[in-house]
């Protein structure tokens, strides 16, 4: 999207109008922050630390209620795995994709002090310190195990879960609410498990499809893989063509929906026909990078996005 500039010269003898056109600078919106660095309170002194104090009230209620609703979302799908309502791949999937959006989704909550981005990454950091806990097996909880793991290994949660959590804390600390970047990165990273096609539900086996978002980039292709996947990738027979064009769709499906989320909340303003562009670019990064074979060498988690970080930073710009 450009902008016109209208210049007028004008003399005794001539006079002409030159249009120069120049390219517009989408800019997130940055709210006020009263700790950002050269912020001057003009109000009462009192005021001000009344101000500071009610901030990080929010920021602690926020933190607390974004802990309470993650560890209730793991014992629920917990305990419907041992009902046996739905199967153990299934919750763990599951448990992948709610607690992705839980967490992005929970940004605006937070106040807009510069502090705000540390109490959000507070979460995933607790969930950080848990799984490598219990990876190492110091604490036994068969539970988490099977919530999150493929195989029921306490070790599995030191690979796919730990790199999962350390990725949002990046996305929060270094973007946050300013920079859409973090954004379609952890969107990408949650339409990895994105499109679920079946499960179980008490033995009864009903096709379903949820374009929602999920911790494992493998998963979704996977999935869609496995049962429409008769067309193999050329470059690597273990990935297929309908897995790769799932995941592509899923995610740019949901790194636009967060962005318009954002945007109705007054964090992005943006123009919309360059900004999907962008972020169909991003995607189709992402999906080429899961479907390299290199995951003998690095894992999903990681290498996906780092290469949407990559992309979202050269298509954006901020």
């Amino acid at each position: 999207m450009t902008t016109t500039t209208l210049l007028s010269l004008s003399s005794s003898s001539c006079s002409f109008t030159l249009l120069r056109s120049r390219p517009t600078i989408i800019r997130p919106l940055r709210f006020p922050s009263r700790n950002r660095p050269g912020f001057v309170c003009r109000e009462p002194y009192y005021k001000c630390r009344a101000a500071i104090a009610g901030d990080l009230l929010r920021d602690v209620g926020a933190t607390a209620a974004v802990l309470v609703g993650a560890y209730g979302l793991v014992r629920s799908f917990d305990s419907l795995t041992k009902l046996n309502i739905i199967q153990q791949s299934l919750s763990r999937k599951l448990v992948h994709i709610m607690s992705g959006l839980l967490f992005v989704v929970s940004w605006p909550i937070f106040s807009t002090s510069m502090e705000a981005r540390y109490f959000a990454s507070f979460v995933p950091l607790v969930n950080c310190l848990r799984l490598i806990v219990h990876g190492l097996s110091l604490v036994k909880d068969e539970g988490l195990i099977k919530s999150v793991t493929r195989e029921g290994k306490p070790e599995e949660l030191l690979k796919g879960p730990l790199y999962y959590v350390l990725i949002l804390m990046l996305c929060a600390v270094v973007f946050w609410r300013e920079s859409p970047i973090g954004v379609v990165s952890l969107g990408m990273m949650c339409a990895g498990d994105g499109n679920i096609y079946a499960y179980s539900i008490n033995s009864f086996c009903i096709p379903l499809i949820f374009l929602i978002s999920g911790q494992s980039y493998v998963g979704f292709a996977d999935i869609i893989g496995r049962r429409f996947g008769s067309m193999k990738i050329f470059y690597n027979p273990k990935k297929s063509w309908a897995g790769s064009i799932s995941m592509f769709i899923s995610g740019f499906l949901i790194s636009t929906g967060m962005l318009y989320y954002y945007s109705v909340l007054g964090y992005f303003e943006l123009d919309w026909v360059s900004t999907m562009q962008r972020v169909a670019l991003v995607c189709l990064v992402a999906t080429v990078v899961e479907s390299l074979p290199t995951t003998d060498f690095i894992d999903d988690n990681i290498s996906v996005p780092l290469s949407s970080m990559l992309a979202a930073y050269l298509s954006f710009g901020y």
